[in-house]
């Protein structure tokens, strides 16, 4: 069975949500998938920040394209990359962009609406299948809603709006529906019942673990910026503290051993 196969029956588990912990190199994915996880999925910022450009579309396309060849060699389960608005307005070019990370390897993709209507990110879904299909490709499309995450609609039409680009999006030939920022049971509850798409949300205090979300038909919950933030957190934190003092007691905290990420890769 090929990777997206497998990324793709992942989400038809009502009773075990796929969880992604969202990486953003190839260390971080051997790490997660030495740890069992069943896939891995990139973050935009943490991809945009550990090259040193803010997120939001800033990124350039070679270095996505590179960092997807990255991750596919050196993991064996499914890879997704999160492409943020696909780096253009226009379907043909975003098909362009899409290309280098089909032929790496990647079994899906995440691609958002951002705040642009949702017939612009309809048109997008529909040229990178059609080119799958010409292709011979097979691949998760994940279409992301910002409905909730950048309240782009009143709190009492944000159900009604995402179902709407539900539609939109699965009609275009979208695989699963991304809403982050959605935390509520009952607009949960709604929004699972109200769509064929597999729910994908992300990581937030106020949601239930994932057996709660199983029983919510959640089909798959992110990490999203969490692992990124807390990360680069940490670096800023001891580096702080080295630089006052120039202790190396601090570069003393609890890690990993040079031996254990050392087994994490094979040169052959």
């Amino acid at each position: 069975m090929n990777k997206t196969r497998i990324f793709r029956d992942l989400h038809s588990d009502a009773g075990h949500p796929l969880i992604l912990p969202n990486i953003w190199d190839a260390g971080g994915a051997r790490i997660v998938e030495s740890l069992g996880a069943k896939a891995v999925a990139t973050t935009s910022a943490g991809v945009a920040w550990s090259r040193g450009y803010r997120d939001g579309n800033f990124l350039p396309v070679r270095l996505q394209a590179n960092l997807a060849a990255e991750i596919v060699n050196v993991v064996k389960i499914p890879v997704s990359m999160d492409i943020e608005t696909g780096y253009s307005d226009v379907p043909s070019v975003v098909v362009e962009n899409f290309k280098p990370l089909t032929a790496a390897g990647i079994s899906g993709i995440n691609i958002e609406d951002g705040t642009d209507d949702p017939a612009v990110l309809a048109k997008k879904i529909e040229a990178i299948k059609k080119m799958a299909a010409a292709e011979g490709i097979d691949i998760f499309v994940n279409a992301r809603t910002e409905v909730y995450l950048q309240d782009l609609v009143a709190d009492d039409q944000k159900v009604s709006e995402t179902l709407r680009r539900a539609a939109t999006y699965q009609n275009a030939g979208a695989d699963g529906l991304f809403v982050p920022g959605l935390t509520g049971t009952n607009d949960i509850v709604k929004i699972t019942k109200g769509t064929e798409l597999p729910i994908n949300l992300m990581a937030d205090p106020a949601l239930p673990n994932a057996p709660g979300l199983a029983k919510l038909n959640v089909r798959r919950l992110s990490a999203g910026i969490g692992l990124a933030k807390i990360i680069f957190g940490h670096v800023r934190r001891l580096s702080e503290l080295f630089l006052q003092e120039g202790d190396s007691k601090v570069l003393n905290e609890e890690g990993m051993s040079f031996g254990d990420l050392q087994n994490l890769f094979t040169q052959e």
